[in-house]
């Protein structure tokens, strides 16, 4: 590959090349970074893959977004799945458009482009339909993403506030009677969103806009009785749900409202014997073609590689304990 600006393809390259180390290592590629060109070697798929993010990564520099090591590892992830063919072919183009201004979340604090296909899928979802189900295991973005979609609408005007919810059970340990008031006792449960809020908006933004009821941070009891109009609805951790709390809250939806459920089927803290509010919605709710489900695989895991090996494990061991299963549990079984 020949690049036509130095000073950008050093940016591409990292300090000591560790960009080019970090591709090596994730594509099964050799690269030789050499004055104004790169040589690529190795099984086609993975040359193809590497010309690919090395492409997209490039066109992010030239457009004045930063490259970093999460970066590489996104494209890395990306290209894994485009055409092969030469440079110009619609595997390039395709890596073009996660780039694109569609796929493009913008917050006060953050830009946002997708990490991995199912990112991309999720983005999509979320800007085209009103309620987006996002399934599949810790680390993929789904809650994230969501909420980062929610401040943009807010920012841009187009909802007047933000729900976020989570149901309050605890993940096999028992935190007992905490001191405080009533919001010092759900803080542990609801912290992972005022997380991602401040991660999306200037402390004082968060802070003023709590206060003033633009954003609510409440457990899921709380949504009870009420209707939320003109509003973005986040409802995290759903597998811990009741059929009958997440009937509740999939029907609080008002005009002009958006609403994400995320999940993870294989983390149910629910008491055995208790079926996933979750579950039970995505077999009910199959029909209604305006609802989007999507549904993350440990391929999507951008916290840390071990999170995805981690994931991986899991999912092998689960798969072969399948048939051990004595079938009494109604949260068992794929859908």
């Amino acid at each position: 590959m020949e690049f036509d600006d130095n000073l950008l393809l050093s940016e591409l390259c990292g300090a000591h090349d560790e960009h080019l180390a970090r591709l090596e290592k994730q594509l099964d590629v050799r690269i030789v970074a050499k004055g104004n060109r790169v040589s690529i070697s190795g099984p086609s798929d993975g040359c193809a893959a590497t010309r690919h993010a090395l492409g997209y990564l490039y066109d992010r520099l030239k457009r004045g977004r930063t490259v970093d090591r999460a970066e590489v590892e996104a494209a890395a992830r990306l290209a894994q799945g485009a055409p092969a063919g030469e440079t110009g072919s619609d595997g390039d183009k395709e890596m073009s458009r996660f780039g694109g201004d569609d796929l493009t979340i913008r917050t006060r604090k953050r830009v946002i482009s997708p990490r991995s296909r199912g990112q991309a899928d999720y983005i999509r979802a979320l800007n085209d339909k009103e309620m987006v189900f996002g399934l599949g295991p810790a680390g993929t973005g789904k809650t994230y993403l969501a909420v980062a979609k929610a401040v943009e609408m807010m920012q841009a005007g187009k909802v007047e506030r933000i729900i976020l919810s989570r149901p309050a059970v605890e993940a096999g340990e028992r935190l007992g009677f905490l001191p405080g008031e009533l919001r010092d006792k759900m803080d542990p449960y609801l912290r992972p969103l005022y997380d991602a809020l401040y991660d999306m908006l200037p402390t004082e933004q968060v802070v003023k806009r709590l206060e003033a009821g633009e954003i609510e941070v409440a457990p899921l009891a709380f949504m009870r009785g009420r209707t939320l109009g003109n509003a973005f609805i986040i409802l995290d951790e759903a597998q811990n749900t009741t059929p009958v709390q997440m009937k509740m809250l999939l029907t609080r939806m008002g005009e002009n409202s958006r609403m994400a459920v995320t999940g993870d089927l294989s983390q149910v803290d629910l008491p055995r014997g208790t079926l996933s509010g979750l579950r039970d919605a995505l077999r009910v709710l199959s029909d209604i073609k305006d609802i989007r489900v999507v549904n993350f695989t440990a391929a999507d895991v951008i916290r840390h590689d071990m999170v995805a090996r981690i994931v991986k494990a899991y999912d092998a061991r689960d798969g072969r304990q399948e048939e051990l299963k004595l079938g009494d549990d109604p949260n068992d079984g794929a859908d």
